[in-house]
């Protein structure tokens, strides 16, 4: 076996996703000695993402954890940015807020289901009429019925935000071992050119995380999501300048500008185990939904196509704690591994350090998973 020795205590961090990235900055920052475990780190479902931090707008009625997780992840996203500006580069948030339009009647009920249910726990949200949310957004469909405006749901360039970590990683000193890990135990890693010893190991694999930990068998799965990028011409409107979340005929999707010309279209879900080729079916949907939405993404350029594998929970929230043998996980995050890297990291710091995660991330224990498996 291998020893991996630096000065302090030695943390392994196994996958180089947001989440990965996250921790592994965090940890360094607290003065761990960090090795990265991935073969191509910044890559993956992080890489593909809209980049949403939208708390709210993902809520919906009996999942109350994953909005407290999420809110409180958010309230830590501006102290996040200003650090990582100074350690590695800006990830460029965008902070215009969202909007959800429905397409239909029975989307638009959806809406309102989900505005109920916001006024009722007290979050910030307003329904609005067709004529308010076209004001709202320029170039959205005539066509829509309703809309909901969310002011303080934000969004960040995800490929700005992974470079950034990876820059800011480099700077606080975390080692990269690009290679697949095939298992890990208590202070161990376990890798084709060998075993490596650490005093902490930390599994934050994403979708690949329920194959390397036997407790994580049942409790995490891939999920495929496709996304589109597109790029306005000279000649047609530019993206909208926030971000749309839309309900067509019962399928979510968004559009998410970026700040040089492009916007991120998405994205499609469904099982297909570990296949991450785009489906030509998926692009025609995510075209036909988002021209019905915002007509004149007909006259974009199509720059990318590409798909990814979020890691879904039993429940939809993330496991973030020790399993049984004393390995923290930080995974399961589903649609949301961007918006809760903040408070992972800062949990995952406080487990290295015997703190007390934040609180709404206690509910995040992958003990309740095993509890549950156990009934």
């Amino acid at each position: 076996m291998t020893t991996d020795t630096r000065n302090g205590a030695r943390v392994a961090v196994v996958g180089g996703g947001v989440i990965g990235l996250s921790v592994a900055w965090r940890a360094a920052a607290a003065g761990h000695a960090v090795t990265l475990f991935d073969p191509k780190p910044a890559a993956g479902a992080s890489w593909v993402a809209g980049g949403m931090l939208a708390p709210v707008a993902e809520a919906w009625p009996g999942e109350e954890a994953v909005l407290e997780l999420g809110e409180e992840s958010l309230a830590r996203w501006p102290r996040f940015v200003r650090e990582l500006t100074t350690d590695g580069a800006d990830p460029v948030m965008n902070t215009a807020g969202t909007v959800i339009a429905a397409w239909d009647p029975g989307d638009a009920a959806q809406l309102e289901v989900l505005a109920g249910y916001l006024r009722r726990v007290g979050r910030g949200a307003e329904l609005v009429d067709r004529r308010q949310l076209r004001k709202r957004v320029p170039g959205l469909s005539s066509r829509l019925r309703i809309g909901l405006w969310v002011p303080g749901d934000l969004a960040v360039d995800n490929r700005k935000l992974l470079r950034a970590l990876q820059r800011a990683c480099d700077h606080r000193g975390v080692r990269f071992r690009h290679e697949w890990v095939e298992a890990v135990e208590p202070a161990t890693v376990r890798t084709g050119s060998g075993e490596f010893a650490y005093d902490e190991v930390v599994l934050a694999a994403g979708a690949r995380t329920g194959m390397l930990h036997r407790e994580l068998k049942d409790l995490v799965r891939p999920l495929k999501g496709e996304i589109l990028r597109l790029r306005a011409r000279r000649t047609s409107l530019p993206p909208p300048p926030l971000t749309v979340r839309a309900v067509v005929e019962n399928r979510p999707l968004y559009l998410v500008p970026r700040t040089d010309g492009e916007v991120v279209v998405g994205a499609t879900q469904y099982e297909a185990g570990f296949d991450e080729t785009v489906a030509a079916g998926g692009v025609r949907e995510l075209l036909d939904a988002a021209e019905r939405v915002y007509p004149s993404v007909a006259e974009y350029e199509l720059t990318e196509a590409a798909a990814g594998l979020r890691s879904a929970s039993t429940d939809n929230l993330p496991l973030i704690g020790r399993l049984s043998d004393g390995v923290i996980v930080a995974t399961g995050h589903y649609r949301n591994g961007l918006l809760h890297a903040p408070v992972t990291a800062d949990a995952v710091v406080a487990l290295l350090e015997d703190d007390e995660p934040p609180g709404a991330a206690r509910a995040a224990d992958p003990a309740r998973a095993r509890k549950e498996a156990s009934v």
